[in-house]
Parts: C-alpha cells; sequence; structure tokens
C-alpha cells in the first residue's frame, strides 16, 4: 500500500476513535512504554465513548486531538518505514483525521438509527480496530 495513502487512512481510523490508530501503529511498530500508554488510553477512549453525554466528536476539542493524533499517525508510519516523507505523511495523517472524523460521524447516526447507541459503538470500535490492524499490516 503507498505511504501515504496508509497515512491518510490511518488518520481515517484516528477520526473515528481519537487513540486506537496510534495505539495499534505503536504496538505494531514500536513496541515502548508509549505503545502501552496508548494502550491504555484507547481502551479507556472506547468505554468512555459507551457514555451518553460524550461530545460530538466534530466538536473543537475533540476534532483537533483527531487531526493531531492522525498527524501523529502520518509520522510514525513515515518514521517506521525509513522513508523521508514525513512532512508528507503527517499531513496526510491529519487531512484523514478530519475525513474520518466527519464521514464516522454520519455514519454513526445511521447505526444508532438502525440498531441503536451501544450496538452503533461496538460496530464503529470494531472497525476502528481491525481498520487499523489491516493498515498497519499492509503500509
Amino acid at each position: 500500500m503507498p505511504l501515504l495513502l496508509a497515512a491518510f487512512l490511518l488518520g481515517c481510523v484516528a477520526g473515528l476513535r481519537t487513540f486506537t490508530a496510534p495505539a495499534v501503529l505503536w504496538l505494531m511498530r514500536h513496541t515502548s512504554l508509549l505503545a502501552y500508554l496508548l494502550a491504555v488510553a484507547a481502551l479507556a477512549e472506547l468505554l468512555v465513548d459507551l457514555l451518553p453525554k460524550v461530545p460530538a466528536r466534530t466538536s473543537s476539542g475533540p476534532l483537533v486531538a483527531r487531526i493531531l493524533t492522525g498527524a501523529f499517525c502520518g509520522v510514525g508510519l513515515a518514521w517506521s518505514t525509513g522513508r523521508a516523507m514525513i512532512a508528507a505523511c503527517a499531513v496526510a495523517g491529519a487531512l484523514g483525521g478530519i475525513a474520518g472524523a466527519y464521514a464516522g460521524l454520519a455514519l454513526r447516526m445511521r447505526l444508532i438509527a438502525a440498531i441503536g447507541g451501544v450496538p452503533a459503538a461496538l460496530a464503529e470500535d470494531a472497525v476502528a480496530i481491525l481498520g487499523a490492524i489491516a493498515i498497519v499490516a499492509y503500509a
């Protein structure tokens, strides 16, 4: 998979779940204390997402966090492959974070209407986790 595409797609996962994409990337490519801290943050986010009063992912704070973690994933992918495309991958990841946040919100609203809140959240969790694993494995 081309590196910029992988950075964009991993950014899209960050748009769905802020910490899932970086946690998967670091656990698979950069095993360190940071990887385990990101994994704890990702698990906490999955649990908090089930609460009814979580702010929308497209409100300013959560959206900025998704943009930053998308960029972080782009940098991490570029760094792990030894390529010098760090800035381009950071931009691709950040753009993916925006795309994933807005597309994910639209899909989540449709899923909530069709199957309910908790099942929709769990389906989105599964897409984020499995998507991140596949992207990192093939990047």
